[in-house]
């Protein structure tokens, strides 16, 4: 039987059962009824790479463990796996408890996770340790120390879009790397704003979709709920550039052009707008060059993310068509595949001869 992450496992199953065991701790036991009244339990369990749901009906001996099973216990769950248009499921399966040494495998998360990870948080400190503004690299840098680890393990999202621990950091590495191609095709965009921006924009997420120091399970927090992220994001910008300017190293920055209560209110617009709309949550729109590439740059990533998700575990309608994955627009088509010429086959040169048609053939 094979050992699998969830992610892991949604993919394996997409296209036929599989035997397999995955590690995943208990975030939710909801008690439901049918509509005929008999109860059940509908359990999410979570881990490093994504999370699933499974229904626990009562003739199963699951049911009667779950009764005193509390949540967060950390679970290794057996079974033959399928897919169907509720997601995956399991007609015979069990669970059980890990042991000591389990546990703290499976909280230090699967290896390839931590991998991509550690390499997305090693870009943004590569990036973001090459802004030449030494107001906007030190407000960086200062950020990094003091949040560095909380910002390490929040999410990007609760359910949309990299909702995993560490999904923060996979987010904004690849806006980041995203941020500095345009900035090759667009070169007055200011880069080192742009950066910033990016690692600021979702920062109140630290709040809103955090995660304990060991576990998968993403609480609520009192300040995430009433605040949301972009004003506790504002805030907490703000707090490290006051800390800033009373340090002795500021008094250079008067000299320093723009000036820093500009950069400060640009930083500042950007994180505020990055929304995009009112309607969107945002309390300004994008009213700069690098707030509107910032905003397109945050939703192309999260599209791209809840795509290449609906790919993974959206059921199929019909071949190379699959279902709508909330919220984007439309059911989803395979993606066409990359051009690849035959070994040994030259590619042909294009004709030079234009043809003109009349305009009746054309309409």
């Amino acid at each position: 039987m094979q050992h699998l992450s969830i992610s892991s496992l949604r993919k394996s199953t997409a296209d036929s059962p599989l035997s397999a065991s995955f590690d995943a701790q208990l975030e939710r036991k909801a008690e439901r009824e049918t509509k005929t009244g008999k109860p059940f339990y509908e359990i999410t369990l979570v881990d490093g790479t994504g999370d699933m749901k499974l229904k626990v009906w009562e003739n199963r001996p699951q049911f009667r463990a779950l009764d005193d099973l509390p949540e967060g216990s950390l679970l290794r769950v057996s079974g033959e796996w399928t897919q169907n248009q509720y997601g995956m499921d399991s007609a015979k399966w069990d669970m059980r408890l890990l042991n000591e040494s389990e546990g703290r495998d499976f909280l230090a998360g699967d290896p390839e996770t931590r991998q991509k990870q550690d390499a997305d948080w090693a870009d943004i400190l590569q990036m973001t340790g090459d802004i030449a503004d030494p107001r906007l690299h030190a407000l960086c840098a200062e950020f990094i120390l003091h949040y560095g680890d909380r910002f390490r393990r929040s999410a990007a999202a609760r359910k949309n879009h990299h909702a995993r621990r560490g999904g923060l950091v996979e987010h904004v590495a690849q806006m980041m790397r995203s941020a500095w191609a345009i900035c090759g095709v667009y070169p007055k965009l200011n880069r080192d704003l742009l950066t910033a921006g990016v690692l600021f924009h979702d920062c109140g997420k630290m709040w809103e979709n955090n995660y304990p120091e060991a576990g998968f399970t993403q609480p609520h927090n009192i300040h995430g709920e009433m605040l949301g992220h972009i004003p506790l994001g504002i805030e907490t910008a703000n707090k490290i550039w006051r800390d800033l300017k009373d340090q002795p190293q500021s008094k250079a920055w008067q000299e320093l052009t723009p000036e820093s209560e500009d950069v400060q209110l640009h930083l500042l617009h950007l994180i505020a707008s990055h929304h995009g709309t009112h309607e969107w949550g945002s309390p300004t729109l994008p009213r700069t060059p690098e707030a509107m590439a910032l905003h397109y740059i945050d939703n192309l990533d999260a599209k791209y993310e809840m795509m290449s998700e609906g790919y993974e575990s959206s059921p199929e309608l019909a071949p190379g068509i699959q279902e709508r994955k909330f919220p984007l627009p439309a059911s989803l088509v395979t993606p066409l595949t990359h051009f690849s010429a035959s070994p040994g086959v030259a590619p042909s040169a294009p004709k030079q001869e234009s043809i003109e048609l009349p305009l009746d053939e054309l309409f």
